[in-house]
């Protein structure tokens, strides 16, 4: 039986374990998401690498009678040093890794989800502080997708009508649902033109990209009020570090 396994990974967390030792969890494209302890002290090579956000292969060691895994050696090939230079953009990654642990590496599509994290880690490692929430956002509505839960931003939930492109959404967070004026209770969270307009336009745009692509701040503020309500209604819960960007 193999004991040794070989990951292309990404770091989502690193927390201590005992007096010298480190647990770490990683979203990988062949199994998601997996969790390994890091043996060794400060100075070790190892612990050096495996840090939040660092990507590359990973080896690690399973022992299959104490189901126990431990790092053998970390290739990073992205380091991504820009992440800790700025708060916006440390901030906007916590939330990011987060949203994968809460959502389990997002349940199957594990390439996928490894791919545009890492999109959009790359992006955030050069964002200046306004682009860091666009770049969030822009990745909550597409992983909302990844996880089946993105509604349609062109019709009303409940009674099947098109929308105005000037028209305005209400998202109702019990019915989990994007509603029309006549359908909505009238206490939904507003998805107005502006929201609903910009999140359809970066969909299928590369993180990259939305530094270039601004947003007015009552737009910016309704699409990630909708975001962070379809993830909670997905995820049963709501991540503070949603709120910190």
């Amino acid at each position: 039986m193999a004991r040794s396994f070989t990951y292309s990974a990404l770091t989502l967390r690193v927390k201590p374990s005992g007096e010298s030792n480190r647990d770490a969890w990683f979203l990988t494209a062949e199994e998601g998401l997996l969790k390994a302890t890091v043996f060794g002290g400060p100075k070790s090579k190892l612990r050096a690498h495996v840090a939040s956000f660092n990507q590359g292969m990973l080896w690690i060691y399973h022992d299959p009678i104490r189901d126990s895994r431990k790092v053998s050696d970390f290739d990073v090939k992205n380091w991504r040093p820009g992440l800790r230079e700025l708060f916006q953009r440390a901030m906007a990654a916590d939330a990011l890794a987060e949203t994968i642990l809460a959502s389990l590496g997002s349940g199957g599509s594990f390439p996928h989800a490894l791919d545009m994290a890492g999109l959009t880690l790359d992006a955030l490692d050069t964002a200046d502080e306004k682009t860091c929430a666009r770049i969030l956002i822009h990745f909550l509505w597409n992983w909302a997708d990844l996880l089946g839960v993105q509604p349609d931003l062109h019709h009303c939930s409940s009674c099947a009508c098109e929308v105005p492109r000037d028209g305005i959404l209400w998202y109702d967070t019990r019915e989990d649902a994007l509603l029309c004026q006549n359908c909505s209770p009238g206490d939904g969270i507003t998805a107005g033109p502006g929201a609903r307009l910009w999140l359809n336009a970066v969909e299928d745009l590369q993180p990259q990209a939305l530094s270039r692509i601004s947003l007015d701040e009552v737009s910016l503020a309704q699409a990630k009020a909708l975001t962070t309500a379809i993830l909670t209604g997905a995820l049963g819960k709501r991540l503070t570090t949603w709120d910190n960007v």
